[in-house]
């Protein structure tokens, strides 16, 4: 199986050992790491939850562009909050990025995240043929 790297300066660049994404020769999934609220070009954290949501789905829409998608292809969405109590903002900064059916979804409460960010959003994408 021969794997293709997904890179693209308009997401934060890896601040570890893995890609932005990465496709699956032959096949049309995509496997998005998880991106937090880091602004790309500054590599600074947005700062407060909203701005740190927004930039999530930001990083995540320049990712999915660069794989040859969109928003609208991924399939699941995994996100991890610090604190449970933001789900809600999450659900309402969502919508305005994505349209019925919504992806199949996870959400997840951690003790921390790099950086101290407070969300982190990692996805599937199957592209459309």
């Amino acid at each position: 199986m021969k794997k293709k790297t997904i890179q693209t300066g308009d997401a934060p660049q890896a601040i570890g050992t893995y890609s932005q994404a990465i496709r699956v020769d032959g096949g049309n999934t995509v496997y998005l790491s998880g991106q937090i609220g880091l602004d790309p070009f500054t590599m600074q954290m947005v700062v407060g939850v909203e701005g740190q949501i927004q930039q999530v789905f930001l990083n995540l829409k320049a990712v999915a562009a660069a794989s040859g998608g969109n928003l609208s292809d991924i399939v699941k969405l995994n996100v991890y909050l610090t604190d449970l109590a933001n789900f809600e903002r999450v659900n309402e900064i969502m919508a305005s990025y994505f349209n019925p059916p919504y992806p199949a979804r996870a959400a997840i409460g951690v003790a921390a995240l790099p950086r101290g960010a407070l969300v982190e959003m990692d996805a599937v994408m199957v592209l459309q043929e």
